[in-house]
C-alpha cells in the first residue's frame, strides 16, 4: 500500500513512525504559533497606516483570541470524526489564504475577517488540543514527554518569528513581515499531507509502548462534531475530575496569557521601565518556558501528576506575589522571568495526563478541548480585569495579588483529585 511506504522505512531504521508524525505536528504547531502572535508587531504599522484606532484593531485582536480558545473542543471532535490530516491541513490552508489576503486589506472590517475570523478559527484547530490529540492516539510510554515538546512550540514559534516579524515590518512594511510564517505555513502543509497519518492503526503499527495494533476506531461513527463534543461535555460535566481540571486551567489562563502576556509591558511602564527591556524580560520568560514544558512532559511519565500541577500553581502563585518585591530592578525580573518561565506552560502536560487517566485515550482530546476553553475564559478575566484595575485604581499589582492568591488555591485543589492507577473511559461513574 503506497501511504505505507513511509512508515516501513522509519520501522526498517527502528524508528517508531510516531516521532515523525511529532516532528512536523511540533513544527506546524510552531508556524501556527508564529502567525497567531505575530500580529502584536503590526498594529502600530496599521494605525500609521490606515488611521485606524488601536480599539477598532485590538476588537479583531480580541475575535481572534476569543475564537482560537471556543474552537478547541469541536476542532477536537472535527479531527475525530473526519481525521487528524484532513482538518489540519485544512487549517494550514486557511491560514495560508488569510495571510496572503490580510496584505490587501484597507477597511477594518477586512482586518476583522483576515485576522479575527479566518486566523481565529484555523489556529484553533491547530492549538494544545492537536498536541493532545496526537500525544492520546500515538503513544502510550513517553506520553507527557511528547505533551511537552508539542506544548512547547507555541512559545518556541513567538521566539523565532516575533523579531524576524518586528524586523521586516520596520525594514520593508509590515505586510513582508507576514511572509515567514505564511511560507513555514506552506511547508508544514506539504509535510502533514505526506507525512501525517491519523492513527497509528491506520498504518498497522502499535501506539509507541505498546505491542499490539489497535485498529482505527470508525471517525463517521456516534453522531456529527457537534454531537460528539457536547457529548463529551455531557459526560464530563458528571465527574468532579472534570470541573477541577477546568477550574484548575482556568486559573493557569488567569495567571498567564491573559495577564503577564497582555499586561506586563504595561505594568513595567508604570515604574519606568522601556518597552525593549520589558520585551527582553518576556523574551526571556519564553525560552525558560520552553524548557520548563518539556521538562514538565519528561516528569509527568515519572511522578504524581496531581503532585506536579500542586507545585507548578503554588511556585506561580509564590513568584507573582512576590514580583512587587522585585523593585522592578533589571536583576529581580531577571529571576522573576526564570523562575515563572519555567513553568508557564508546565501545566498542561500534567493536565492532559490526568484527563487521558480519567477519560481515556480516544476521548480525552474532547474532554481538553473543554477543558482549554476554560483557560482561555481565565485568559479573558484577567485580560479585561487587570485593566479595569489599573483605570479604578491607578495600579496593575492587585491583578498580580489576585492571581498569585488563585493559583495558591489551584495547588491545593488538584491535590482533591483521586489518584488513578490506569486510564478509565468517560462513560465511568462520576467520583
Amino acid at each position: 500500500m503506497p501511504s505505507n511506504l513511509l512508515p516501513r522505512a522509519f520501522q526498517r531504521m527502528g524508528i517508531h513512525y510516531g516521532w515523525a508524525v511529532v516532528a512536523v505536528i511540533f513544527l506546524t504547531m510552531l508556524s501556527t504559533s508564529a502567525a497567531m502572535g505575530m500580529v502584536g508587531v503590526l498594529m502600530l504599522p496599521l494605525k500609521t497606516e490606515f488611521g485606524w484606532d488601536l480599539g477598532a484593531i485590538s476588537g479583531a485582536l480580541a475575535l481572534r483570541v476569543l475564537l482560537y480558545g471556543m474552537v478547541a473542543p469541536f476542532a477536537a471532535a472535527v479531527m475525530l470524526r473526519y481525521g487528524v490530516r484532513t482538518i489540519v491541513g485544512t487549517a494550514l490552508a486557511l491560514i495560508i489564504i488569510g495571510l496572503a489576503l490580510a496584505t490587501q486589506i484597507t477597511s477594518v472590517w477586512q482586518l476583522w475577517l483576515t485576522w479575527g475570523i479566518m486566523i481565529g478559527l484555523s489556529t484553533g484547530a491547530t492549538a494544545n488540543v492537536l498536541g493532545a490529540t496526537i500525544a492520546t492516539r500515538w503513544f502510550t510510554k513517553r506520553r507527557g514527554l511528547v505533551i511537552g515538546v508539542l506544548g512547547a512550540s507555541n512559545a518556541t514559534g513567538q521566539l523565532l518569528f516575533l523579531p524576524t516579524a518586528a524586523y521586516l515590518s520596520e525594514d520593508f512594511g509590515w505586510r513582508y513581515a507576514m511572509m515567514p510564517a505564511a511560507t513555514l505555513c506552506l511547508i508544514c502543509l506539504v509535510l502533514v499531507l505526506i507525512v501525517v497519518r491519523d492513527h497509528p492503526g491506520d498504518v498497522d503499527l502499535p501506539s509507541y509502548g505498546e505491542a499490539t495494533v489497535v485498529p482505527a476506531p470508525s471517525r463517521f461513527s456516534g453522531g456529527n462534531a457537534l454531537q460528539l463534543s457536547f457529548a463529551a461535555l455531557s459526560l464530563a460535566a458528571g465527574n468532579r475530575t472534570f470541573w477541577i481540571l477546568a477550574s484548575t486551567f482556568f486559573i493557569c489562563g488567569l495567571s498567564t496569557s491573559g495577564l503577564v502576556q497582555n499586561h506586563f509591558i504595561p505594568l513595567c511602564h508604570d515604574f519606568g521601565i522601556g518597552t525593549i527591556a520589558a520585551s527582553g524580560v518576556l523574551a526571556t520568560m519564553g525560552a525558560f518556558d520552553f524548557v520548563g514544558t518539556i521538562l514538565s512532559g519528561w516528569l509527568s511519565d515519572r511522578y504524581d501528576n496531581r503532585w506536579l500541577l500542586f507545585w507548578y500553581y503554588g511556585l506561580r502563585g509564590l513568584s507573582l506575589l512576590m514580583l512587587p518585591y522585585t523593585d522592578f530592578s533589571l536583576y529581580g525580573l531577571s529571576i522573576f522571568a526564570i523562575f515563572y518561565g519555567l513553568d508557564w506552560i508546565a501545566t498542561v502536560p500534567p493536565t492532559v495526563k490526568l484527563t487521558g487517566q480519567t477519560f481515556g485515550r480516544e476521548k480525552t482530546p474532547l474532554v481538553f478541548g473543554w477543558i482549554f476553553v476554560a483557560h482561555q475564559m481565565g485568559s479573558a478575566t484577567a485580560a479585561f480585569g487587570a485593566g479595569l484595575s489599573r483605570d479604578a485604581l491607578l495600579s496593575y499589582l492587585p491583578a498580580f495579588f489576585a492571581a498569585g492568591v488563585a493559583c495558591i488555591i489551584a495547588s491545593g485543589a488538584v491535590l482533591t483529585i483521586r489518584k488513578r492507577t490506569s486510564e478509565a473511559v468517560l462513560a465511568a461513574p462520576a467520583e
